[in-house]
């Protein structure tokens, strides 16, 4: 299905307007308001930091993101887990801690960029309506633009790519009126401006923390790749970049021709003309309530590539559109709508959120450097050497463009990065959890369990459980089978039923269908069962599984009979039921004390999932719910004596 997001049409690079460019799009309204504080504009303020603007849009946004990023794709999935996922044929085992990193601050980032775009929005509108209370619009704006993430960003993006391309086209003409003011404020195309200004302008470094501004939103150009695909991205680009570059050199210009002493209170509501400004604030209301859209979208990703990996316990996966890239996560979405009010009751005004804004940002964005510089050089053979150089650059503007944002932390920065903090442990943790668990639960070969499974079966001192006994399992193929399956079966009172039936659920990449491949392990007994579901189709599993037993039944493969009432002259359905197996680490003394701490945190995040029974849509009459414990540890060696 990738090629449907690689289809470039009008209507697809619209939708990829709404989608992905909201954020960095929307940056001209604050940049130069943050750069100059409303009040400084000498000449070498303004050109230097014009200059460091237009190449760090050149580097960063084109260079690195457009052109490179979107280039190392995951099977048509973009995001620092789509770079970690091409990492791992390296084995190196540092690269789990960018991949985590990145994504904690992405998702804190989540929290604010909402927060901030949406109350900008508002408070936007005091321009024309001075008291209007704008913390109530902000709210019932924020809960309805998550409300409406469940209709999938094709819908969204066929709302958001008109109002997207009115914004880029205004702010483009409006930058082009004032450049032809002062045609020489292109000179700050040359680096010389950037490096002077760095080299000799106070809290130079300092200003570098506005400068970044420009860029927010970024690193949404290669995580929504699965939405939109490269090529609707990088041919809408092409027409963003301009406009924001026109944008930008226009408010430049407007302020080299102010008189000395003028304050403003927004840069870029001042560059514009007097009679079409009631018409901008309300286009730049709508685009910066669909700034946060990018973001939004990204997160999904970004978490649903997460699940792949094993990296997040599994969660309820949405399918609004007909290809699998456009993904809506429920629970990710509402956890995000939480943060972001959380946000905007602690802070209460955008002003006070710029302070907190951009620090997550800049981490996210350098573990992606590190990840793609590491890959390209894994990749070296192919690779020029111009290209790492390249990177070499981008690492150091970011981790410059870092320093800037470390004045941000005891203004509100730190929030970012405390829960940024917090999810990265939590994510640490767990993988250090699952990575305890699969040291003992791997598979063992089939063939040494079938004997011992034919003997349980023709046991009849044992009772019947079941006359059909289903045990989803992880092993895609009949000749090895889950360990703790094995346990269940066999370890304890062994379970005895009339069929047995192993059963891996595989999701295709096509959106419908729903087809199984079944093999004999034991002819009439025991069966291993593949069963394909589109990623749009829902699992009601149990209908399918009594679906493939009618099946196999008028195909004389099995009886098709009740086990309880074989002699019977009513004619009573075969039952079934399903053996859902949950494992528990057992945390006991042998485990060190960062081990534990893994232990408790997957107990937590397992709590936080979804279970195997809402995943398969089973009602509890047909489902054994089991707990394994597993011991992890060398185990405990206890001396015993035998009293006499």
């Amino acid at each position: 299905m990738r090629g449907d997001t690689e289809k470039v049409t009008y209507a697809s690079l619209l939708v990829t307007l709404g989608i992905v460019f909201g954020d960095i799009g929307t940056s001209p309204l604050y940049v130069f308001s943050a750069i100059t504080g409303g009040k400084h504009f000498d000449r070498s303020l303004i050109m230097g930091s014009l200059s460091c603007i237009f190449w760090t849009l050149v580097l960063i946004a084109t260079f690195k993101y457009i052109y490179l990023a979107l280039k190392a794709d995951n099977k048509g999935e973009g995001g620092i887990f789509a770079l970690y996922a091409l990492l791992l044929k390296t084995k190196s085992k540092w690269i789990i801690f960018p991949a985590l990193i990145g994504c904690a601050t992405l998702i804190s980032d989540g929290f604010i960029t909402p927060a901030i775009s949406i109350s900008s929005a508002v408070e936007g509108v005091t321009h024309l309506y001075e008291n209007v209370p704008t913390l109530p619009i902000v709210c019932a704006i924020v809960i309805l633009l998550f409300l409406v993430q469940q209709f999938g960003t094709l819908k969204i993006g066929g709302i958001f790519g008109p109002v997207m391309l009115l914004w880029f086209s205004s702010i483009g003409i409006l930058g082009l009126v004032n450049i032809m003011k002062l045609p020489s404020i292109l000179e700050a195309v040359n680096p010389a401006y950037a490096l002077k200004f760095l080299m000799e302008y106070p809290g130079a470094i300092w200003v570098l923390g506005a400068v970044f501004l420009c860029t927010t939103g970024a690193e949404a150009l290669y995580s929504d790749l699965g939405h939109c695909g490269r090529k609707n991205i990088r041919y809408a680009w092409s027409f963003v970049l301009p406009a924001l570059l026109l944008s930008y050199f226009g408010q430049a210009a407007f302020c080299l021709t102010l008189p000395e002493g003028s304050e403003l209170p927004s840069v870029f509501y001042a560059s514009v003309p007097q009679a079409v400004l009631p018409i901008i604030i309300v286009v730049a209301t709508m685009a910066t309530i669909i700034a946060s859209q990018a973001l939004i979208t990204g997160i999904f990703t970004l978490v649903n590539e997460a699940v792949k990996l094993k990296l997040w316990p599994y969660i309820k996966v949405k399918y609004p559109a007909a290809h699998k890239g456009q993904v809506y996560l429920p629970q990710v979405n509402y956890f995000l709508m939480i943060g972001c009010l959380a946000v905007i009751f602690l802070f209460k005004k955008a002003a006070n959120m710029e302070s907190a804004y951009g620090m997550a940002i800049i981490v996210d964005m350098l573990m992606t450097s590190v990840l793609l510089g590491y890959l390209l050089w894994a990749d070296r053979k192919r690779r020029p050497w111009t290209v790492l150089l390249g990177f070499i650059a981008i690492v150091g503007v970011e981790s410059i463009f870092f320093v800037s944002n470390l004045g941000k932390l005891p203004h509100g920065g730190w929030v970012t990065l405390l829960v940024a903090s917090l999810l990265f442990v939590l994510l640490y943790y767990y993988k250090v959890a699952r990575e305890l668990r699969n040291r003992v639960l791997q598979y063992q070969s089939s063939k040494t369990m079938i004997p011992l499974l034919d003997k349980v079966h023709g046991d009849h001192s044992l009772p019947l459980l079941a006359t059909n006994l289903v045990f989803p399992v992880r092993s895609p193929k009949k000749d090895s089978i889950d360990t703790v399956v094995v346990r269940s079966l066999f370890y304890g009172q062994p379970k005895r039923a009339a069929t047995y039936w192993f059963l891996h659920l595989k999701i295709e990449d096509v959106p419908y269908g729903v087809s199984y491949r079944s093999e004999t392990l034991i002819p009439g007994k025991a069966f291993f069962v593949v069963l394909r579901l589109g990623f749009k189709e829902p699992h009601f599993i149990e209908d399918t599984m009594r679906a493939i037993h009618h099946d196999m039944t008028n195909r004389g493969e099995i009886m098709g009979i009740s086990g309880f009432f074989k002699d019977s002259e009513m004619d009573i359905p075969p039952d079934l039921k399903f053996v859902l197996i949950q494992t528990v680490i057992a945390s006991d003394s042998n485990l060190s004390a960062h081990e534990v701490l893994a232990a408790r945190v997957y107990r937590f995040m397992n709590v936080i999932g979804l279970s195997m029974k809402n995943d398969f849509g089973l009602n509890g009459a047909v489902v054994l719910d089991e707990e394994i414990g597993i011991n992890v540890s060398h185990g405990r060696k206890v001396r015993v004596t035998r009293d006499t």
